[in-house]
């Protein structure tokens, strides 16, 4: 087997350097654990970026794929097959939603609810043809493919792409006052993350959502929650929505509906919304096939029935109280919802990637952000236990 460095040198000469990744070369994972290839075991703090909610391998999962990736894998929409249906039935159930668009990615989860909301906009809502808008947030992350990267206001992500496609319009996050002046009669959505997490685990005022929700119901504007990486227990509840008491109009989600294991997503809304979309209107060769469906199905099974958003809402805050304990000179701010975790540094403590690389060296997987921030977002079956050691190991590299 090659060795880190020889790994990190093949990728580094072949592919695109769109990534920055911590230098480690990962060649197995078991529930919050994975292992380089040199042989070190480390605890795993990121998830995939919240992608295995439910560990890694979880052996259920793996069953439910390989059982599945033996019978029949892929059919297209160009025919029916026997898990998409049940797919449907089993999240609708969940969710409380009334219709489901299947998709791969996160990224394609946000460009069809996009489509779907425009087009609503214009034959359901009565907007002049080409005229909707969609109101967004500062420093949001919905993706990276052009319609989304057109939003943004990252400039690494917009930066030498464009140009971008109108009809957008950015205000704060968190700003419910802003929102309501930014209200027209062409706004037919707003799309928003419940805690923005690339940003680094930015969490509104208390009762922000509540008002939004007030204002588009009032207004007759779609509210689009995007928990690809708020949902399915990550923090301490199945969808984040549900800490103020809400509805959103469209769900948008993602990475943990596979566990880890193939990409899947879903738009999960109401018949209004999603009834707009005819044949030939919308489409993916992938999206919805059976072994998606097979391993989607699997993964929500596990995350109710081991109780692991139950563990997310008692283990979160004792993982956040513990990282609020340490006493350090570099940390600014620690904040968290469930296992959504952050800790802000003090710019000069040097930034938080040297920490990060710290916490490697001491078998704890971290990952930097915007700078200053440390996003803490483990497995959600971790232990008590876990938590403790891991908080011996920031302590140890936070404190000072």
């Amino acid at each position: 087997m090659m060795r880190t460095e020889e790994l990190i040198a093949l990728e580094s000469s072949l592919g695109a350097h769109n990534y920055k990744p911590l230098d480690v070369a990962l060649v197995r994972g078991e529930g919050v654990y994975v292992h380089d290839v040199d042989g070190k075991r480390y605890l795993d703090c990121l998830s995939a970026y919240s992608a295995v909610n439910q560990g890694h391998c979880h052996p259920k999962i793996l069953k439910a794929m390989i059982d599945q990736a033996s019978k029949l894998t892929l059919t297209s929409r160009a025919f029916h097959n026997d898990q998409l249906g049940l797919f449907y039935q089993e999240i609708a159930e969940l969710t409380g939603s009334h219709k489901i668009l299947p998709m791969n990615t996160g990224a394609e989860a946000v460009e069809s609810a996009i489509k779907a909301v425009r087009k609503w906009g214009y034959e359901v809502k009565g907007v002049e043809t080409d005229k909707a808008e969609i109101i967004v947030c500062a420093n949001n992350f919905h993706g990276r493919t052009m319609g989304i990267v057109g939003f943004s206001t990252d400039p690494d992500a917009r930066g030498g792409f464009g140009p971008f496609a109108p009809g957008f319009v950015i205000v704060p996050f968190g700003d419910a006052e802003a929102f309501e002046r930014a209200i027209t009669p062409n706004t037919v959505g707003f799309l928003v993350e419940p805690i923005q997490g690339e940003a680094g685990v930015v969490i509104p005022p208390e009762g922000y959502f509540r008002k939004v929700r007030e204002l588009c119901t009032a207004n007759n504007v779609t509210l689009i929650l995007d928990e690809i990486q708020t949902g399915l227990g990550r923090t301490g509840k199945l969808l984040a929505e549900e800490h103020e008491g809400i509805e959103a109009d469209v769900t948008l989600l993602g990475k943990a509906l596979s566990g880890g294991f193939y990409p899947v997503s879903a738009v999960l809304s109401n018949s209004e919304v999603l009834g707009v979309l005819k044949p030939g209107q919308h489409g993916s060769t992938f999206g919805g096939n059976p072994l998606a469906c097979a391993v989607a199905r699997m993964a929500l099974k596990v995350l109710v029935e081991e109780g692991m958003i139950e563990n997310a809402a008692a283990l979160g805050p004792y993982f956040l109280e513990g990282l609020k304990s340490i006493r350090s000179n570099h940390i600014r701010s620690v904040r968290g919802r469930g296992l959504m975790l952050a800790v802000d540094l003090h710019p000069e403590a040097g930034g938080a990637r040297e920490f990060c690389y710290r916490l490697r060296d001491r078998g704890i997987l971290a990952k930097d952000t915007h700078t200053n921030t440390i996003r803490i977002a483990p497995p959600l079956v971790i232990t008590k236990a876990q938590i403790d050691d891991a908080l011996t190991e920031f302590d140890k590299v936070l404190a000072g």
